[in-house]
């Protein structure tokens, strides 16, 4: 079969020929339907020799498909059944994972298929090492699916922890409209319609795509954007503030606009860092960078998706194209997401 996978540190992915893997026990082999360009693989790809578990392997942890076969002991599961991965592959033991937290669990630190610790599914076929993994699809279409599994289950994540702070009146802005602050929108709406959802991104375009995904307000990053979101909260500031970019700017921002007692959420993985001294971020204002969510959660954000109150932008690439969504990729030149389709 066809894998795109990451043969040298710090160079870009190849197409290569490799073994259409054999589900053991317990196993899965999942026909790839979908499979997300994320950020997060460009992180990968400039990433030192020491920062890579091994070499070569192949990568994409946002995937969706159907089932192909299943290894002995498997129940629950046929062939033909369409499915979305669960990308954090934990040890299935420890206290955080006996929860469904297996995004923290204690052995493994929850990295799962495409980020190294395994093969994704940037390929024809997916080998899913459990079927706990597994969330049935129902009506969705893998192919569009494919992101929930990272880019609306890291959103939800980030709103629902946030939920008890978003009553009637309250503000919650959303740093960078990229896939995951698209998402983060239209969650927000579906979980919390009394709140005033402010956007901020440098691209016009962006701001436009956040309106129609039901923004409030839409503001190109600047210090007016501050002063706008600070005179609209009377000088109080948000409740929440999700930064999905996370450079330094972009944080500056977000304690700038975060009130008291509020909470600061980083989920972006720029790499800047947060100003912190006595007054700024406001007092007892809570900083957290939350990483995906749990098996629970995204059964939940699959719901959503089932009921129509959710809908990635989707924008389709053949796999011998994987190369190029991540360079459009790169180039902020993907409005939503790119989704890789092995079988098209």
């Amino acid at each position: 079969m066809r894998a795109f996978q990451l043969v040298q540190a710090q160079k870009p992915p190849e197409l290569r020929e490799v073994p259409v893997p054999d589900p053991g026990p317990g196993h899965v082999l999942v026909k790839v339907g979908g499979a997300g360009a994320c950020h997060s693989d460009l992180h990968l790809m400039e990433a030192p020799t020491e920062r890579l578990p091994k070499l070569p392997f192949t990568i994409g942890h946002e995937n969706a498909g159907w089932v192909e076969t299943t290894g002995p002991g498997v129940a629950g599961f046929a062939p033909g059944d369409p499915v979305i991965v669960y990308g954090p592959w934990g040890c299935g033991l420890c206290a955080n994972c006996r929860e469904g937290k297996e995004n923290y669990c204690q052995k493994t630190g929850g990295l799962g298929g495409g980020l190294g610790g395994h093969d994704g599914g940037m390929a024809e076929y997916l080998l899913v090492p459990a079927s706990r993994f597994l969330i049935p699809l129902g009506t969705l279409d893998p192919r569009e699916a494919a992101p929930l599994s990272d880019a609306g289950l890291t959103s939800y994540h980030a709103v629902k922890r946030s939920l008890h702070l978003l009553g009637p009146g309250s503000t919650a802005v959303v740093i960078g409209v990229g896939a995951l602050g698209q998402m983060a929108i239209q969650m927000l709406r579906a979980l919390s319609a009394a709140t005033t959802v402010v956007t901020v991104d440098t691209a016009a375009d962006k701001l436009e795509i956040a309106k129609r995904m039901g923004a409030d307000e839409a503001l190109l990053s600047s210090d007016q954007a501050v002063t706008r979101i600070k005179d609209m909260t009377r000088q109080q500031g948000a409740q929440l503030v999700l930064d999905m970019v996370g450079i330094d700017p972009t944080l500056r921002m977000a304690a700038q606009v975060a009130r008291v007692l509020g909470h600061l959420t980083i989920v972006g993985l720029g790499g800047g860092a947060l100003p912190v001294n006595f007054s700024s971020p406001p007092h007892e204002c809570s900083v957290a960078s939350p990483y995906w969510g749990s098996i629970p959660e995204l059964m939940e954000v699959i719901t959503l998706a089932q009921q129509q109150k959710i809908k990635m932008l989707v924008e389709h690439f053949p796999l011998k194209r994987a190369g190029e969504a991540y360079q459009l990729l790169h180039d902020g030149k993907i409005q939503g997401r790119a989704v890789i389709t092995p079988h098209p």
